[in-house]
């Protein structure tokens, strides 16, 4: 893994600290870089209606997004759980939306794996604009 994939892994575990879980007891966090350099950490915030949850990845894309960024470059997600667990389908699709092929780490206490989207999200469904 390289160093910016790293940097992005801790800064991911220390996001996860701040999660809100009490549903799952999941905590996760993200950290995503730009194509300026920045970058925007989340975590995941959970509620009782389990279709307002809002996961760490997209919760770290969308901080990015919020402050006039447009392009994520790499991203990194740590659950912190014995388990692995990939990005949902969701999370893909919006990383889709603001990245090419990205490069993904997606961590748990025990584990790495390192992948592309293109590999979590072949033939994504994108809408050309502008």
């Amino acid at each position: 893994m390289n160093d910016i994939l790293n940097t992005l892994l801790e800064k991911a575990k220390t996001a996860s600290q701040n999660a809100y879980a009490p549903y799952s007891k999941f905590k996760v966090g993200a950290a995503v870089r730009t194509s300026s350099g920045a970058i925007y950490t989340g975590c995941n915030v959970e509620n009782s209606s389990y279709s307002m949850t809002l996961c760490a990845e997209r919760n770290a894309i969308f901080h990015a997004i919020s402050q006039g960024e447009r392009i994520i470059t790499e991203i990194a997600i740590y659950v912190d759980n014995d388990e692995l667990f990939p990005p949902c389908g969701a999370c893909r699709q919006v990383m889709a939306e603001f990245a090419s092929d990205l490069p993904i780490v997606y961590a748990s206490r025990k584990e790495v794996q390192e992948t592309r989207l293109s590999e979590l999200l072949p033939q994504s469904f994108l809408l050309k604009h502008d």
